[in-house]
């Protein structure tokens, strides 16, 4: 994948500012005989709600694996301030960093990292250039699929009037993949009009407050497509907010709230991309490198999964077990729940990362 750069403002507030956490807990005789590892784990953003689903497995990991995890990054999406952060834990003396990459700016910094010593994994957002693996989905395809469920709900290849796309942070390389792949399916209906993709903006109330806009500019718009985690929560709020709303809502992620618009029918899709795996597995991945000295600095990829979400079905990755939407809903608000779902994830996928380690252009195929 490319990264198309955008300018990534500095904040020194937003990593002072930033919340820091550290999971930690009593070491079994097993994990006792192991050296203890300290790892960094940099967000591109604090206080998301996918965000921390990520955060919350990557915390199991760490109490499962011996590890001290140290959480911690801006409070919104700035590469620089992340980056800075990223900076701060090598100096700190960390094991090991698993990072977001969401600006190319980044890209020599970290390798700097890496080149001294600091093996780095990155999660959710790719940094073409990193030496090191990547844990997230394939991008392009996830957005293949999304384009092609809506344009289903929409008439198929005969459908004809607008659809609205949103993206909430413009450059950041894997919204823009997910935005080709949704592009190139809604491009098979000759008659689709193509409104965007307009800026929706990652904060949760200037993302609802862009959507509103945006289907009242356009009130017979045929679908709202979103490509973060917010905007299936907040097109379902919009949704509600126009009763002579027709539009179907499609997006991104598994968090309560857009749980909740697919159960109440204001939204109609969603579509996760395994938030458990890509908190759990760079972890795994930093520790056991860290412990059995196996290289990882070179480019590769490990996929997180996709999950397939509407009100009447889910298709989990992995051969997982089968999932009703109310057991999904129940899962997405109790971690215990999620934990036992994922172990035989952990005991397979996970434990053998060595072997479904792929080149880094699998990504974006």
């Amino acid at each position: 994948m490319t990264i198309k750069s955008r300018s990534a403002r500095f904040s020194a507030i937003a990593v002072v500012t930033a919340l820091v956490f550290s999971a930690s807990a009593v070491a079994t005789p097993a994990q006792a005989a192991q050296k203890r590892l300290t790892i960094g784990f940099v967000v591109h953003v604090i206080g998301n709600p996918f965000i921390q689903q990520i955060i919350d497995a990557a915390q199991m990991a760490a109490r499962d694996l011996n590890v001290k995890l140290v959480v911690t990054g801006p409070a919104g999406a700035e590469g620089d301030a992340q980056l800075t952060a990223v900076q701060n834990l090598a100096a700190s003396g960390v094991d090991g960093i698993a990072t977001s990459v969401p600006a190319a700016s980044m890209v020599k910094g970290l390798n700097t990292i890496i080149k001294a010593g600091t093996p780095i994994v990155m999660f959710n957002g790719l940094g073409e250039g990193v030496n090191g693996p990547y844990v997230g989905e394939k991008s392009v395809e996830s957005g293949r699929l999304l384009g092609k469920m809506v344009l289903d709900k929409i008439g198929g290849t005969t459908a004809k009037g607008g659809v609205i796309v949103g993206n909430c942070y413009p450059g950041f390389p894997v919204l823009e993949n997910r935005q080709k792949g949704v592009l190139e399916s809604l491009a098979k209906a000759s008659g689709v009009k193509i409104i965007g993709p307009s800026d929706v903006k990652v904060d949760s109330a200037a993302n609802f407050a862009a959507w509103q806009g945006l289907l009242a500019a356009n009130p017979d718009a045929l679908a709202m497509v979103g490509l973060c985690a917010p905007d299936v929560e907040s097109i379902g709020k919009v949704n509600a907010a126009a009763p002579s709303s027709k539009a179907i809502g499609g997006g991104y992620d598994l968090t309560t709230g857009n749980l909740e618009a697919l159960a109440n029918g204001t939204a109609h899709i969603s579509l996760g991309q395994t938030p458990f795996v890509q908190g759990y597995l760079p972890v795994k991945v930093l520790a056991d490198s860290l412990r059995n000295k196996i290289k990882i600095n070179k480019p590769g990829f490990l996929d997180s999964g996709t999950e397939i979400v509407t009100a009447t079905k889910v298709i989990e990755p992995f051969g997982s077990a089968p999932l009703t939407f109310k057991a999904l809903q129940k899962m997405s608000a109790s971690k215990a729940l999620t934990r036992k779902y994922y172990d035989p994830i952990v005991k397979g996928y996970i434990k053998d990362w060595q072997k479904n380690l792929k080149p880094i252009s699998d990504e974006s195929a």
